[in-house]
């Protein structure tokens, strides 16, 4: 069996190649290293290739024998998809829909979908279940779901087989810091506190103080990127097990608000994390926490990494990547 992974050379995408290969499974990485690092390519074959070259992309399928696909290649900056919707829409669900034309060109109907729980827009209800009513909020959630549908027609009519994996916030690093959170520019609050960490950064942002939490601020779901990689995996042996579709929630079913999480970094680190208070920013919901239980019960899936985890080997990864790609 090979597997196709685009955006391969991305966070979680180099996590799901490093996994698959050490599974014994063969890789073929495409990715067009607009966000992607070909630095996280340590593993499988690698094609320099945009989505939208429907003709080469064909041709990678069908010289490599790809049996199954793994789809992390999209654009991810919330704000960014606001400012500039025609690009998440092209990249995004244009692109998506390149490649679902050529994998049926080239019989293949297995695709696990890298979504999000942006699909679910501000919630409605905690923790956050697959039946949570979907009004995404942004361009971004919106192209994530709309891909969601488009996978859900391309089934009934094609018998595509999917699996459709809403992250919550993927954060951490590989165990033995080959490969990690690598983004420019950086969003994510745990990188950004750990920059504060190494002294790139004179502070973190803390963007809103005033909510209705227990200290006023953000609460978020984190859930390892390793975690991550082996639902990928056995999302992609249940669809072909069982042959049945998969939408499922990527979480851990706990939340910690970002001053706790300043808190973990501090006591992982040794270091004073020092913090500026900003307004609230448009459109971050109090509380994201995923119920993660419908994954558990169908693939035997278990996080086995809790916040300090998450955080230690971030930290591990985030002294390398300052030191030696900076």
């Amino acid at each position: 069996m090979k597997v196709l992974i685009t955006g391969g050379a991305g966070y979680i995408g180099s996590h799901v190649n490093k996994y698959l290969n050490k599974l014994g499974i063969e890789t073929v990485v495409i990715d067009n290293l607009v966000n992607g690092h070909i630095e996280f390519v340590k593993w499988g074959k690698f094609y320099k290739l945009d989505l939208s070259n429907k003709e080469a992309v064909y041709e990678v399928l069908k010289k490599e024998k790809i049996k199954a696909v793994m789809h992390f290649a999209a654009f991810a900056y919330v704000g960014e998809s606001v400012n500039e919707p025609a690009k998440y829409y092209l990249n995004n669900v244009y692109n998506t829909l390149n490649l679902l034309e050529v994998m049926l060109k080239n019989n293949i109907d297995i695709i696990v979908f890298s979504s999000t729980c942006a699909v679910y827009g501000n919630p409605k209800y905690i923790p956050i279940d697959e039946n949570h009513p979907k009004d995404p909020i942004s361009p971004y959630g919106k192209s994530k779901l709309s891909v969601e549908m488009m996978l859900e027609d391309f089934s009934q009519a094609y018998g595509i087989r999917y699996a459709s994996l809403r992250y919550f916030n993927a954060a951490g690093a590989d165990k033995e810091a080959e490969i990690g959170e690598w983004h420019e520019p950086e969003t994510h609050l745990i990188p950004n506190i750990l920059d504060v960490a190494f002294g790139v950064k004179e502070y973190v942002e803390i963007f809103g103080t005033d909510y209705e939490t227990e200290d006023g601020t953000c609460i978020r779901d984190f859930i390892h990127v390793e975690d991550l990689a082996k639902a990928h995996i056995l999302a992609l042996e249940y669809i072909m097990k069982k042959n049945e579709n998969l939408v499922l929630n990527l979480g851990v079913g706990r939340g910690y608000s970002v001053k706790q999480v300043i808190k973990v970094v501090e006591e992982v680190t040794g270091k004073k994390i020092k913090v500026k208070e900003s307004p609230r920013r448009k459109g971050d919901p109090p509380v994201l926490v995923a119920d993660p239980s419908r994954a558990k019960e169908l693939l035997g899936w278990k996080p086995e990494n809790g916040i300090y985890d998450i955080v230690e080997s971030a930290w591990i990864w985030h002294k390398k990547l300052r030191t030696n790609f900076s």
